[in-house]
């Protein structure tokens, strides 16, 4: 565990500085009790009412970058004293899997308390509830304006001085071109295939988001002929956030959102945007689910990574990449369902001819026998080679705290030592796994019995299938490479 240690005096008055000398033998003290890993000190001479204090932004900045793995504190005055302050800190290390431990034990988020934490949430969190009720307020007011409050204007429309313009480019003919596809019987899906395979920029692209994809999916088809924008009614409020600590979106009741008829130039009709809702209401009605094939979650593409479609017309898979996107995406990948089923039946024989020999068990058992002595001589060893390096770490702290090494002479110290633990750790872990194997025997035994009951099946079932295979890729040529949840165990 590497330990930032945060600390923290109001001023640099000569009884403050003793303070500062306390608090810094209280971490060495308890840190190399742990037996732990000092990172580095992170020292501020101000008042814990501001979050812009010099040290602290730094231990922010290295807990975004995940430098350490524990933030220490004499307790979580020191760190902060405002709630927006704690709450900032709280999620920052949760979200980079950073632990913070005050030494009065208030809070210790490796035992899980941090009933502390709950009431500083608490109160951002009504500041922040009224604050967000205060903006709300001041977006109704602009919709009921006729201004436009979104992020980002609907694809094919431009935003200025608060009201929608319809782009001077090819957006808004895309826009037209959906709508009418899709009233001539195509499918959201393809419609999307073709735009992605034409390089048609998407509306992420358009928008310049950093994060933008130049696919084209289903759900943008959807959200662009389900959008009343395009017959020219300004619709806000649509959706609204969960909480003030969510992200998370619901819907709103149509009722109580904002609608001003006529707000903007149209780009659909309203007699063609009714149509398409009729139509994707009836297809929803009337279009069966699609069916689970036997190798769906199990069967991907070895390229791309894209779980394989079933195809009836092929009597088996190809890639999902190429099924939903195009040549463009990926190529088929294709493997027939029977061809699998065949070459799975194949290994399962081969592996019980190979594992009912009699001399493969006998060797299996004398194997047995004499690793688990070497291996545990080898353990004790390798625990003794631990306790001195843990030793070692515990008096190189001492020395730091005496000021005889430097910290950097420490980081240097401890670094050399910690590599030698992950040495023998790993080597520790080896060991430790080839001594369970010891039960072997017993392990063959069962996978036999398994591997003769899926035999006697007449039919490859999920269920015998999941048991077997963790998972399967396809290659481009359509070989498969079976991963299987067992191993066959061997001898030397």
């Amino acid at each position: 565990m590497r330990c930032a240690v945060y600390v923290r005096v109001s001023t640099d008055k000569e009884e403050q500085k003793d303070s500062l000398k306390y608090q810094q033998e209280l971490f060495y003290n308890y840190i190399a009790e742990k037996g732990w890993d000092i990172y580095k000190f992170y020292i501020d001479v101000e008042s814990g009412t501001t979050a812009k204090r010099e040290e602290l932004q730094k231990l922010i900045e290295d807990a975004q970058n995940k430098e350490f793995d524990i933030i220490l504190a004499k307790e979580l005055s020191r760190l902060a004293r405002n709630g927006e302050l704690s709450y900032k800190i709280k999620n920052l290390c949760e979200n980079q899997g950073i632990h913070i431990i005050t030494l009065d034990n208030a809070i210790n988020t490796l035992t899980g308390n941090t009933h502390m934490f709950g009431l500083y949430a608490w109160m951002y969190e009504q500041e922040s509830q009224n604050t967000s009720n205060r903006v709300k307020e001041t977006l109704k007011t602009r919709a009921k304006n006729g201004l436009f409050k979104g992020s980002n204007p609907p694809y094919g429309y431009e935003v200025r001085d608060g009201k929608l313009y319809i782009r001077n480019d090819e957006t808004p003919n895309i826009v037209r071109r959906i709508f009418k596809e899709y009233l001539e019987g195509n499918g959201r899906q393809s419609i999307a295939r073709r735009l992605y395979n034409e390089g048609v920029p998407t509306p992420a692209q358009i928008a310049g988001k950093a994060n933008a994809g130049d696919k084209w999916h289903d759900s943008t088809i959807r959200c662009i002929l389900t959008n009343p924008h395009y017959v020219g009614d300004l619709v806000q409020g649509r959706t609204t956030t969960v909480s003030v600590t969510s992200k998370r979106r619901k819907n709103v009741p149509k009722e109580e959102q904002f609608i001003i008829k006529n707000a903007h130039e149209p780009i659909i009709s309203r007699e063609t945007f009714d149509a398409v809702q009729n139509q994707l209401e009836q297809r929803r009605k009337y279009i069966t689910a699609p069916k689970i094939h036997l190798f769906t979650n199990v069967l991907f593409c070895a390229d791309c990574g894209t779980g394989m479609w079933f195809r009836s017309n092929r009597d088996g898979y190809i890639c999902g990449a190429y099924a939903r996107h195009g040549k463009k995406a990926c190529t088929a990948h294709t493997i027939k369902e029977d061809f699998l089923k065949e070459t799975i039946l194949n290994d399962i024989k081969s592996l019980i001819h190979q594992i009912d020999k009699e001399q493969y068990i006998k060797k299996m058992e004398r194997k047995s026998k004499s690793t688990k002595s070497d291996s545990q001589k080898k353990i004790n060893k390798i625990n003794k080679q631990m306790d001195v390096l843990k030793n070692r770490k515990r008096k190189f702290i001492n020395l730091l705290a005496d000021g005889i090494i430097t910290n950097e002479e420490y980081q240097e110290s401890i670094e050399a030592t910690n590599k030698d633990l992950t040495e023998l750790m790993e080597q520790k872990n080896e060991l430790l796994s080839l001594m369970e194997s010891e039960d072997v025997i017993e392990t063959i035994e069962k996978l036999k019995k398994e591997l003769l009951q899926f035999l006697n099946f007449d039919e490859l079932t999920e269920d015998i299938l999941h048991r077997l295979i963790n998972r399967i890729e396809v290659k481009e040529d359509g070989t498969p490479i079976i991963h299987y949840r067992f191993t066959t165990p061997k001898i030397e």
